[in-house]
């Protein structure tokens, strides 16, 4: 299992353009692959899941992947977050 973990500094926290970004990212990979924020995990591969976390500005979020490409999925997730302006 691979996982990261992101704090999010974007002033809209995570909207609808970069949550599609990050699932269209996901969905080239076999793993399972989640984020979690608050308690909650979602799968990655769905964009009402994602959406349905409500992700603001300050949060701290965990990306998590189960699978043969878990470490390769985790660290695309992360970059594409970063190249969206996420977090870090």
């Amino acid at each position: 299992m691979a996982e990261q973990t992101m704090n999010i500094t974007a002033a809209d926290g995570v909207h609808a353009r970069p949550a599609t970004a990050l699932v269209q990212v996901a969905g080239q990979y076999e793993s399972d692959v989640n984020i979690e924020y608050k308690g909650k995990s979602v799968n990655m591969k769905s964009i009402m899941g994602v959406m349905s976390l409500g992700i603001p500005n300050g949060a701290e979020i965990k990306f998590t992947a189960e699978g043969s490409d878990a470490d390769e999925a985790v660290e695309a997730i992360v970059k594409k977050a970063k190249d969206e302006g996420l977090g870090e």
